[in-house]
């Protein structure tokens, strides 16, 4: 029996012939994926020639195979375009070359090398091309765009240049599995989940990516095809927001990362959600161990300071609070202010710690707050103050 396959014409004669993952819970072993992902890949057949951009997760090539089948015999595939490295989106480059022996596989050079170190490919089979170097499929003209670091070192864009159709690789995409394919048929949340995607993927990377962006004003795009997430056929409001988060543009917002063991700590939130609160500014509070933490990334994306809470535990912050501490400063958010507020039984410690791990970011820590056992009246002034003076410093713009 053959299982009927979903595909979908995007246009003339190209076609996403990717898959969705519903299963699939961690990215890197790092991102939560809630709602899954998809790992997009689109096949353009010309007059002359034929080219597959992108392939698929491990686990997934037969389904790629079979998909293109209800295009076309995939033995006869011209290119297979390289955008990116990472085994998402090329670990399926050697099944498909087993299938289109004469096939060649187009990348960066960077890319090459990056290929050949992960796959089992012959060099030989791998042509490197350069930005602004164009591929003549007969009707239809793919040029190649240099996008290095967007996310790792040898990435490239592919632009489809009759039908204004850019195929960014990862840029522009999100984690999410749904049967809709275009972000209008999805419905105004799915900029979150490309907010999200953005903190995880493309935050430590902002400078590249503006780079990025001023070189696509020299495009004319009328669809944007990533390789994870929804199609946009309608790109202004998707590359609206990128350029608003990669300009690193803040909203007079305080996220709040915390956790409490016995009280104490909430209680210190509370208060400063509160203090936050009543000057107009909005506060964030994200406990930490009972929420996704692919939510944090995107919540950092804007927010203009950041106050961590944490009990002392064994004379250091939480654990859960080390990790969220790490992860934002190796995310490179744009915040510009910093504070702790903690609480220990016999001896703290977590100032000290958190304030060394915070080293290094653009922010600057405006203060602490540590408070031995249950914070008294006296302790609730100080964080009062220590809210108080954060949003002082946003207000003023500085």
């Amino acid at each position: 029996m053959t299982i009927p396959r979903e595909i979908r014409e995007i246009a003339s004669d190209v076609y996403w012939v990717g898959v969705r993952d519903w299963e699939r819970k961690f990215f890197d072993k790092l991102v939560p994926l809630p709602e899954g992902t998809s790992y997009n890949a689109y096949l353009i057949k010309g007059t002359e020639k034929t080219a597959l951009v992108d392939t698929v997760n491990p686990g997934f090539e037969e389904d790629l195979e079979a998909k293109i089948s209800q295009v076309m015999d995939p033995r006869g595939l011209d290119y297979l375009i390289m955008n990116h490295a990472e085994p998402d989106h090329a670990n399926g480059l050697g099944h498909m070359l087993s299938l289109a022996e004469q096939a060649e596989i187009l990348a960066t050079n960077k890319g090459k090398e990056m290929a050949l170190s992960l796959y089992d490919l012959q060099e030989e089979k791998i042509r490197t091309v350069e930005g602004g170097e164009t591929l003549d499929l007969g009707d239809k003209t793919l040029e190649f765009i240099d996008a290095p670091w967007l996310h790792w070192p040898e990435t490239m864009f592919t632009y489809f240049r009759e039908e204004g159709i850019l195929f960014p690789s990862d840029f522009f995409g999100a984690h999410v599995a749904t049967p809709k394919l275009y972000a209008d048929e999805f419905g105004e949340d799915y900029l979150k989940y490309a907010k999200d995607y953005f903190g995880e993927i493309m935050m430590p990377f902002r400078p590249r990516a503006a780079r990025a962006l001023d070189k696509l004003e020299n495009y004319e795009i009328n669809t944007i095809a990533p390789s994870h997430g929804v199609i946009h056929r309608d790109p202004e409001e998707i590359i609206s927001a990128h350029r608003s988060w990669t300009n690193g543009e803040v909203k007079e917002k305080i996220l709040i990362p915390y956790i409490s063991m016995w009280g104490s700590t909430a209680e210190m939130v509370k208060t400063l959600r509160e203090t936050i609160a009543a000057a107009g500014i909005d506060a964030v509070p994200f406990e930490v161990s009972s929420q996704n933490l692919n939510r944090l990334a995107g919540k950092l994306v804007d927010s203009a300071g950041i106050v961590f809470g944490t009990p002392t535990v064994l004379a250091g912050p939480h654990p859960q609070i080390i990790y969220v501490a790490t992860l934002a400063k190796k995310l490179n958010p744009p915040a510009k202010y910093y504070g702790v507020v903690e609480s220990h039984g016999w001896a703290g410690g977590a100032v000290r710690e958190l304030s060394g791990l915070l080293e290094g970011t653009s922010g600057e820590l405006l203060g602490s707050v540590e408070v031995k056992g249950s914070p008294q009246n006296d302790d609730m002034e100080r964080v009062v103050e220590l809210g108080e003076r954060i949003v002082g410093e946003i207000k003023s713009g500085r």
